[in-house]
């Protein structure tokens, strides 16, 4: 079995606060209503006197579930939304401002009366398939059961069933196809030696197992594009994000302040830039707005800054035009992944003028150049995620803040001409230094420390990726050993850390 995960899995559009408390329950709701309604029409009705249907969180969900939205989101996923396409107003008031008695039509389809009572909280009770659990059931006048089902969370948006042996997210996975399959980062570089290929070339390779190279290059384009969209969205945001603690949204003043000291001085200042890009994602997911889980919710704001960051400052300063081939002479220089796109041709140059066509080709190297940054993060991040953790539930801010830090040093260094070895020696810089991490946000809300947390990490990534490209690959620790070492801590860590706001922050600042 390959760590590879696909890159269409790791990287979904959705909706804020949480891919593990928002996502996650959206899709595993929306699972249930389909597979309820299945069973209905295949079962001659099997589910006809359904007169009820509840849900009960566990653990964390139930814990912090209030401020991540899950109830809402649960809501949204029985009326058959998907997260991807649902409009993230529709999700943000589902149950809170449901009317107790009216007809949920579950999976769009099936009437069945519903009452916020039929959301029940358990934080309490942890099952032992993960801390994110939850379980849906269909009741008869009588109160019995007629179908049942229970869900884990496992970060990232993914969901599992429990009668399930993998994971799922209801997109199909044909990890058995991948080409190039490897369980660790050993493996990988291995992997790159012996066929002379990038580590972005190896990700593109087992992409191409599942769908044709265009329809990668478009969808990878898509992720950057809502990407990108959120960071503006951000920038130009103003106000205070819901919630109890009436935290004000800062990335558009900063902006406003940035384009002023610019303005006025004649530099520019893409260290601040850089926080300001961050701290713009992780606001518009604390509002419930249109994300990207990269590779968590929490955690969105890390890979879009240090992407943009790249983009608008570093992408035409040079790329790496001694990495633009493999060791073994095969260019990297594709359609997809190419730094040189073709020419023009002469009726076309003359037409558009020399000044078009150098901004059409400085955009073109940007869009591959964002190609490789997020398939070498994924590559990466399938390591963590096999081998450790990406939820907070289960392993704490490391497994998510941390793996997101070193997605984004690793995606950095490639788009600067790094190596496969300094590629995977910024990774393990990033995730060294996020070892032990807790998630304790206050008052269940990803606000505090969540926000800030995200922009000291995107400038950790930024330093990892300048470190790793200073020496030449060699270092003491490997990256397979600090991923070794964020799962052992993980299971170590308290669970009052690990995103139930029991312990850390989320108690001493209520209390105080």
């Amino acid at each position: 079995m390959s760590a590879y995960v696909s890159a269409f899995e790791l990287f979904s559009i959705g909706v804020g606060p949480s891919s593990s408390h928002t996502v996650g329950p959206l899709r595993a709701a929306r699972d249930f209503a389909r597979r309820a309604v299945a069973l209905e029409t295949t079962s001659g009705g099997a589910l006809g006197p359904v007169a009820r249907i509840t849900c009960v969180l566990y653990g964390s969900l139930g814990a912090t579930g209030i401020g991540h939205g899950t109830p809402d989101a649960v809501v949204a996923g029985l009326q058959g939304h998907d997260p991807e396409t649902v409009d993230p107003a529709l999700v943000r008031r589902a149950w809170t401002d449901w009317t107790d008695g009216d007809t949920l039509l579950v999976d769009g389809a099936v009437p069945v009366p519903f009452a916020r009572p039929d959301i029940e909280f358990a934080p309490r009770t942890r099952l032992p398939g993960h801390p994110n659990a939850m379980t849906l059931r269909a009741h008869d006048p009588a109160g019995g059961v007629l179908f049942e089902e229970t869900y884990y969370s496992i970060g990232g948006g993914f969901i599992r069933r429990e009668s399930d042996a993998v994971a799922s997210d209801a997109r199909p996975r044909a990890v058995d196809a991948f080409p190039f399959r490897f369980s660790n980062a050993a493996e990988l570089i291995e992997l790159c030696d012996e066929h002379g290929l990038t580590i972005a070339e190896v990700a593109r390779r087992n992409e191409e197992a599942l769908r044709g190279e265009d329809e990668i290059a478009a969808g990878l384009d898509a992720i950057w594009d809502a990407m990108s969209a959120c960071v503006d969205a951000g920038l130009h945001a103003g106000g205070v994000l819901p919630g109890m603690l009436k935290v004000k949204r800062r990335a558009g003043l900063i902006r406003e302040q940035l384009e002023q000291a610019e303005a006025g001085g004649g530099r520019e200042l893409p260290g601040e830039w850089l926080g300001a890009f961050a701290l713009a994602v992780n606001e518009e997911n604390a509002a419930g707005g249109r994300v990207v889980t990269a590779p968590t919710n929490g955690a969105a704001g890390i890979l879009p800054a240090v992407a943009m960051y790249w983009w608008r400052f570093l992408a035409d300063s040079g790329i790496g035009a001694e990495n633009a081939v493999t060791p073994y002479g095969e260019l990297v220089g594709s359609a997809l992944l190419g730094l040189h796109p073709s020419p023009p041709d002469a009726a076309g140059a003359a037409a558009l003028g020399p000044e078009a066509v150098t901004a059409d080709v400085a955009d073109a190297n940007r869009r591959r150049g964002i190609r490789r940054f997020l398939l070498t993060a994924t590559a990466l991040g399938s390591l963590f995620k096999a081998n450790a953790s990406i939820s907070g539930a289960e392993g704490g801010c490391q497994a998510e803040v941390g793996s997101a830090c070193a997605m984004a040093a690793a995606g950095l260094t490639a788009v600067m001409g790094g190596t496969n070895r300094q590629i995977e020696n910024a990774a393990e810089i990033a995730m060294e230094h996020h070892l032990g991490l807790t998630c304790d946000p206050v008052g269940g809300l990803v606000q505090i420390p969540c926000i800030e947390r995200n922009a000291i990490a995107a400038s950790t990534a930024v330093t990892a990726a300048r470190l790793a490209l200073r020496g030449d690959g060699e270092h003491y620790v490997s990256l397979d050993a600090v991923v070794e070492t964020m799962r052992q801590t993980g299971i170590d860590m308290s669970h009052k850390y690990k995103e139930t706001s029991e312990g850390g922050l989320a108690v001493n600042v209520i209390e105080c």
